[in-house]
């Protein structure tokens, strides 16, 4: 057994106590009927129910168990939260689900549900709608707007299982039991995370692995449930090919679509509704619901009363929840599987059926800590502990099977020991399995790059654009494509790169706060939602949080998202989206889940007469950082399109998260070097040139002024027009440069900066950015690492905020600032 594992409470002693204490019933039950005479469950789907609570409290024990020893590097536990297996049997399997970590039982509840096939899932016909466990002052008439075209069925739980036939019981749990154990050992056969993390999550499931950041999951959730429904649509129209939509199968991730009515189901603890991106989450959908929009989401709030060792103060969470406008209110005692699958099942089929949020409020306990490590003793007293232990939702279901007659105590506990045999079998087993072995194993699954793939797919684009879609694009720009307009400005090209794009990508959508009606504050989205229509041009609320959400949650369902982010400065309030659930999905996943996205962000300095920080950020260091993220800065409108074309086609292709960072400062920017010369301006390429004109990811730009034979200056963005302007001015004093565009922070064109350093033995690095953090320092750390031997130097933003007005030039980079640094490091 696993009873030398619990913590002090005792709590595997204390369960076999209470089994062994339950009297028998007068009468045997018969499995087929239901529990009790009102039940919604049959006796066998109870039995169901508790071979999923006891595999995932045995699952918590042998966490324990393998820690004891130093084999097991994860011990946060469900043990208390075990009535979220009815949650689970009160869903369809095929409902995508992003859990909580305390939601064990539900991960086995729904593995079990797929491995028993069809036979396992019953889908009645849809019943009245009961009120008494709805707030009905919550929120407004949510019926007046029902749609008649999405069942409101609900599905019943699992199948007949015997009440003696232990091994048989623990069966269908098997698979689930043994992927949480290679979590926990951090094996590399680990079916979804492959050892890199302990989660829970399946594709064959249709569980999405979640990170353990504090409710960063929930605007994903939104943006799910909202792509989910607008797929939807679009499938019941046929609008492609005459086929649908498949919902789901994004960007070619592996995992199978989802049914045109699934719903998102989104679990979370009660200490994380306090969190500002719960906070966003709940903003956003109810803001949505009141636009008139359908999010179908059903958020489940497992509520222990506990953030660690921190109370949520008696009432707070349900007050909370009940107030969130646009988001109906659902309740139940956690503890109770038969009051659980019922309110679960009426708030399911609430969703389905309106295809509008809802929160189902789960009372739970905590047992054995928040994790290994906890003391509990320091801030509980042993009556609260004892009281917790009281309500344990494993016992009050074996209380119910014992009472109703459909086993004893006794045939449970040997569920129960027999269930614990097998879990310590499968431990054992997955102590011998392989780990990551390398850091190459580790990063395999971060961000695959596909040059070939990538160019193939613009090359693809191309002939579509050339050929059978000729038409279509000549009617969306008017008659007048793009190339036939003249020399553009940097903002005119991504607009004209944008709308290619929509032609290319049915699914592609964009978004953000001011990009529709009003074309952005730029005007670089100018025209779009006339051209593609507000389904998919469209306008957020003002938080950054959820924008990327919807992103998150859109690039999942199978959507191609293109959201803005109207100034950088804005995104740092929501950057644990790009980096805590954008770029850790397929790192999470292998694979098997990916979010493909293409995030606008005007930024950068150098705005005359406007400004200040909030509209002249110049910190990109937070962007570098986050692995797998592909970092573009476009500076001039003929690298502008082609480089947001990569972007695209990498994001359909690898799934990549890309940030495509546009200086705001050279949107309309036309001249170089004197006023009229009109030579930053660019014509747009015909797509008979999209393929000669390829940027790849992780390539610069080169510019050779003069000899080129002196001097190598690196630079990116606003850099680049000061650097050939100061490059025009060295070279009246007879020396050659050769400016490198980096145009790629992340992944840097390493190549490029070696070749181009090597090839003068002079380099003057010229970052916009600040000294300390910038994109400086990844230059210079590139050439020491190659073995760069010439000499170099750098000019950089001072390590400040960007202050109003005139003010800015003492902090940022100057051409007159390059022209001396040249000439410092070439008098070396």
């Amino acid at each position: 057994m696993l009873s030398d594992v619990t913590t002090p409470q005792d709590l595997d002693d204390r369960f076999r106590e209470t089994l062994a204490a339950l009297p028998a019933a007068e009468r045997r039950r018969d499995p087929a009927d239901p529990v009790t005479d009102d039940a919604p469950l049959t006796g066998a789907q109870v039995l169901n129910l508790f071979d999923a609570q006891v595999t995932s409290r045995q699952l918590d024990l042998a966490g324990r168990w393998l820690r004891s020893f130093g084999e097991g590097f994860y011990t946060i536990g469900s043990a208390g939260h075990e009535g979220n297996a009815a949650v689970a049997a009160a869903l369809r399997p095929t409902d995508p689900a992003l859990l909580h970590y305390r939601s064990g039982a539900f991960y086995c509840l729904r593995a079990a549900q797929v491995a028993a096939g069809p036979a396992l899932i019953a889908d009645p016909e849809p019943s009245a709608e009961p009120e008494s466990t709805v707030d009905a002052g919550s929120t407004r008439d949510f019926e007046s707007s029902a749609d008649p075209q999405v069942s409101g069925s609900e599905p019943a739980a699992t199948g007949p299982t015997s009440a003696t036939g232990a091994a048989n019981g623990f069966a269908a749990y098997a698979d689930a039991a043994r992927d949480v154990l290679r979590g926990m050992v951090a094996s590399s056969l680990e079916p979804i995370a492959g050892g890199r993390h302990k989660v829970f999550g399946r594709a064959d499931l249709a569980i999405v692995p979640t990170t353990s950041t504090i409710a960063s999951h929930l605007p994903r959730a939104v943006g799910m449930g909202l792509a989910v429904e607008r797929l939807r649509r679009l499938d019941s129209a046929g609008r492609r090919n005459g086929a649908g939509v498949r919902v789901g199968s994004g960007a070619g991730a592996t995992h199978a679509p989802w049914p045109p009515d699934a719903i998102v189901v989104c679990s979370f603890g009660d200490a994380s509704v306090n969190h500002a991106s719960a906070t966003a989450a709940f903003n956003t959908a109810g803001w949505y619901d009141h636009a008139g929009l359908r999010i179908p989401v059903l958020f489940v709030c497992e509520d222990n009363g506990l953030g660690i060792s921190v109370r949520s103060p008696e009432g707070w969470v349900e007050a909370t929840l009940r107030a969130k406008p646009g988001i109906r209110y659902f309740s139940a005692d956690g503890t109770d599987p038969v009051r659980t699958y019922e309110v679960a099942a009426e708030a399911a089929a609430w969703v389905r059926r309106n295809r509008r949020p809802a929160v189902l409020h789960l009372r739970t306990v905590r047992l054995m800590g928040h994790a290994g490590a906890d003391a509990e003793s320091a801030y509980r007293s042993p009556a609260e502990l004892a009281e917790d232990l009281d309500r344990d939702p494993v016992a009050a279901t074996a209380r119910l099977l014992v009472d109703a007659g459909v086993a004893t105590g006794e045939e449970l506990l040997a569920r129960y020991d027999e269930t614990g045999w097998q879990v310590r079998r499968l431990a054992e087993e997955v102590l011998g399995e392989p780990k990551l072995a390398s850091a190459a194993d580790v990063v395999s699954a971060l961000a695959p790059r596909r040059p070939v793939r990538v160019a193939r797919a613009v090359a693809d684009a191309a002939a579509r654009a050339s050929g059978p879609g000729a038409g279509a694009r000549a009617e969306a720009f008017g008659g007048k494509p793009p190339e036939l307009a003249g020399p553009m400005t940097l903002a005119q090209s991504i607009n004209a790169a944008l709308a290619d794009g929509m032609l290319d990508h049915p699914q592609m959508a964009l978004f953000g706060e001011d990009v529709a009606a009003k074309g952005g504050v730029y005007g670089v989205t100018k025209g779009l939602r006339d051209r593609f229509g507000a389904a998919r041009v469209f306008d957020t609320l003002l938080d950054e949080t959820s924008v990327l959400g919807l992103g998150l949650g859109a690039g999942l369902a199978g959507m191609l998202p293109v959201p803005e982010i109207q100034y950088l400065a804005y995104l740092h309030n929501a950057e644990d989206q790009l980096r805590g659930e954008a770029a850790t999905m397929r790192f999470f996943s292998q694979g098997a889940f990916r979010n493909p996205m293409v995030v606008r962000v005007a930024g950068l300095a150098y705005q005359e007469g406007f400004g200040g920080h909030f509209h002249n950020d110049n910190s990109v260091a937070v962007l570098r950082d986050v692995p797998g993220l592909v970092v573009a800065v476009p500076a001039r409108p003929d690298d502008a399109a082609p480089m947001l074309r990569t972007c695209l086609a990498s994001a359909a292709v690898d799934g990549s998260v890309c940030v495509f960072l546009e200086p705001i400062a050279l949107y309309h920017t036309r001249d170089l070097y004197t006023e009229g010369d009109g030579e930053w301006l660019a014509g747009y390429p015909e797509p008979g040139g999209w393929v000669a004109g390829h940027v790849p990811i992780g390539r610069a730009r080169v510019y050779r002024v003069g000899s080129a034979d002196d001097l190598t200056i690196i630079t990116f963005g606003n850099g680049v027009r000061m650097s050939l302007r100061a490059a025009a001015v060295l070279a009246e004093e007879g020396v050659g440069t050769r400016v490198v565009d980096l145009r790629w922070l992340a992944p840097l064109p390493v190549a490029d900066i070696i070749r181009e350093s090597s090839a003068t033995g002079r380099v003057l690095v010229v970052d916009e950015t600040r000294r300390s953090g910038g994109v400086g320092e990844g230059v210079i750390a590139a050439l020491v690492d190659a073995g760069y031997v010439g000499a170099a130097r750098r000019v950089a933003g001072v390590d400040s905020f960007v202050p109003l007005g005139p003010a800015a030039r003492h902090v940022l980079v100057s051409a007159e600032a390059i022209t001396d640094g040249a000439r410092t490091l070439l008098a070396r």
